[in-house]
C-alpha cells in the first residue's frame, strides 16, 4: 500500500485541473453515508465492535478496483500531525480524526476517492472532482457503493432508505457540496444577501472545513441539507442549478467591480501581492485572505494565469499541519507564521511581476 510520504508528494488530482471552469467553483464533492445492518452504530459501539467493523470493511475496501495500491491505515497508527494533514486535504473529517480507535481510512492514489471507516457512520464514501462536477463526483462514489453492496449488507429501511447515525442523513445518505471562491460578492458587499437566498432554498453554507468552521480566503461550501424524500438525481440537479447561479452572480460582481471601481480592485490585489512577497511573519488566516486576492488577480488577467494553480496549492500547503510536516517537527504558532511567510515568498518570487500599476501593467 502507499506510504504517507508518497501520498503527500503530489497534489491531489482535483487540485490540478484549472481553467475558466474553476474560476469560481473550485471543487465538487459527494459523500455517501452507509452503515452495516447487524452492527451497532459507531457512537454506540464498544471498542471491540468498532475494531471488528474496521477490520471487516478495510480489507473489502482495499480490494475494490481503483482503490488498490492506495493509502490504507488504521487511524490509531497515525501520528496526530498526520491525521491533521489528512483533515487539511479533506481526505478525512475533523470528527474522524478525533475518533481514532477502530477508525480507518482508505484513499486512492489520485486522492479523488476517500473511504472513512467508523466516523459518525460505519462508512463514508467520498468522491471529489474539480469545478462544478457534482454528477461526476456522484458517479465515482456510486461505483464504490455498488461494488460494496455485492459483499456488504447495508442497513436499509423500505420507507426511510439508508439508516444513518444522524436523522438528517436518512434517505439517500448523500451530502453533495461545492467549494466556491467568492471575492467579487464579498468586495461588493453582496455576499450576505446571496447567502440568505441560499439558506431560504434549504441549502447549507459552511466554511473551508465544513460545519462550524469559518469562511477564510473568501471560500464557501454550499451543500444540500436534507437527504430524505428526494432522489440523488433530484438533489444534484437542484444543487447544480443553485451553485451555477451563484457562480454567475460572482462573475457579474467581478465584472461590475472592474467597471465601477477598478482602482480599488487593483489596490486590493496589489496590497495582497506586496504583503505576500515581502512579509516575514504571516498567520494562516492572513495568508488565505491575501492568496484569495492574488487568485482573483490571476482570474481577472491582471496577474499571470499560472498563479491560480500556485494559489490553490498554497491554500493547502500553508495550513498548520502541512507546514509542520514539511518542517519535520512540531512548531509553535509563531514559528509556523515565519515558515509560512518564507514558503510563500519563495513560491511567488518568480511568478509575480515586479509591480502593478492601476492599468494592470508591469512597471
Amino acid at each position: 500500500m502507499m506510504r504517507f510520504t508518497t501520498l503527500l508528494k503530489h497534489p491531489a488530482d482535483w487540485m490540478t485541473g484549472h481553467g475558466a471552469e474553476t474560476s469560481v467553483v473550485l471543487t465538487s464533492r459527494v459523500r455517501l453515508a452507509r452503515n452495516l445492518a447487524k452492527a451497532p452504530f459507531p457512537g454506540w459501539a464498544r471498542k471491540k465492535e468498532r475494531q471488528a467493523v474496521r477490520s471487516s470493511l478495510q480489507g473489502k475496501l482495499e480490494g475494490i478496483p481503483g482503490m488498490k495500491d492506495g493509502f490504507s491505515h488504521e487511524l490509531c497508527d497515525l501520528e496526530p500531525l498526520q491525521k491533521q494533514v489528512l483533515v487539511e486535504r479533506h481526505l478525512i473529517s475533523r470528527e474522524q480524526a478525533a475518533r481514532s480507535e477502530g477508525s480507518g481510512s482508505v484513499v486512492n492514489r489520485k486522492q479523488t476517492l476517500s473511504l472513512m471507516i467508523n466516523e459518525e457512520d460505519h462508512l463514508r464514501i467520498q468522491a471529489i472532482r474539480p469545478s462544478l462536477q457534482l454528477k461526476e463526483a456522484f458517479k465515482l462514489a456510486h461505483t464504490i457503493d455498488q461494488s460494496l453492496e455485492k459483499v456488504v449488507d447495508f442497513a436499509i429501511d423500505p420507507t426511510l432508505g439508508y439508516l444513518t447515525a444522524c436523522p438528517t442523513n436518512l434517505g439517500t445518505g448523500m451530502r453533495a457540496s461545492s467549494m466556491l471562491h467568492l471575492p467579487g460578492l464579498v468586495l461588493s458587499d453582496q455576499i450576505g444577501q446571496v447567502l440568505k437566498g441560499i439558506n431560504k432554498l434549504g441549502l447549507a453554507v459552511r466554511g473551508l472545513y465544513g460545519e462550524g468552521t469559518e469562511s477564510l480566503g473568501n471560500l464557501y461550501q454550499i451543500s444540500n441539507q436534507s437527504t430524505l424524500g428526494e432522489s440523488e438525481e433530484e438533489i444534484l440537479d437542484r444543487l447544480t442549478k443553485v451553485i451555477g447561479d451563484v457562480a454567475l452572480y460572482e462573475l457579474q460582481a467581478r465584472k461590475r467591480l472592474m467597471i465601477e471601481d477598478p482602482v480599488m480592485v487593483r489596490d486590493r490585489i496589489g496590497r495582497a501581492a506586496g504583503n505576500l512577497s515581502y512579509a516575514h511573519i504571516i498567520t494562516s488566516k492572513e495568508a488565505l485572505n491575501h492568496l484569495s486576492m492574488l487568485r482573483l488577480g490571476a482570474d481577472l488577467q491582471l496577474l499571470p494565469a499560472d498563479l491560480v494553480e500556485t494559489c490553490d496549492r498554497l491554500f493547502m500547503e500553508t495550513q498548520p499541519a502541512h507546514l509542520q510536516w514539511r518542517a519535520g517537527r512540531k512548531l509553535e504558532p509563531e514559528a509556523r507564521d515565519i515558515l509560512r511567510a518564507q514558503m510563500i515568498r519563495e513560491q511567488l518570487q518568480s511568478s509575480l511581476p515586479p509591480a502593478i500599476d492601476i492599468t494592470g501593467k508591469e512597471n
